[in-house]
């Protein structure tokens, strides 16, 4: 089997009350195409868990306090072509020091046997 990979799934988590600013900036840098709709996403409330280190600037908690944050998971669809962008404008706006992102290469139909 020959995969050319053309689109990855983002996966990032945010807090929820960011969740709309994030959905936002990257389907404005041209994530969330499906076909002929466009800011195509999906949110998944979640847990997350962290504990910021001595030298973190946390965005919500304290340092060395291990912390409990209701957040989104937000995914989104996105030509290969333009993921750095994507990523770049994602980093800008999201409100935490590190954020937890996933990309996922994403294999299309017509390469599947």
């Amino acid at each position: 089997m020959n995969i050319d990979v053309k689109k990855v799934k983002i996966i990032v988590t945010v807090p929820i009350e960011n969740s709309e600013e994030v959905r936002n900036a990257i389907c404005d840098e041209g994530a969330g195409i499906i076909g002929n709709y466009t800011y195509c996403t999906i949110a998944t409330k979640c847990i997350g868990t962290f504990k910021p280190s001595d030298i973190a600037n946390p965005y919500i908690g304290e340092k060395n306090k291990l912390e409990f944050v209701e957040e989104e998971k937000l995914e989104a669809r996105c030509d290969i072509s333009i993921v750095k962008k994507v990523l770049k404008r994602l980093r800008e706006v999201h409100p935490y020091e590190e954020p937890a992102i996933d990309i996922i290469p994403l294999i299309e139909e017509d390469d599947l046997l």
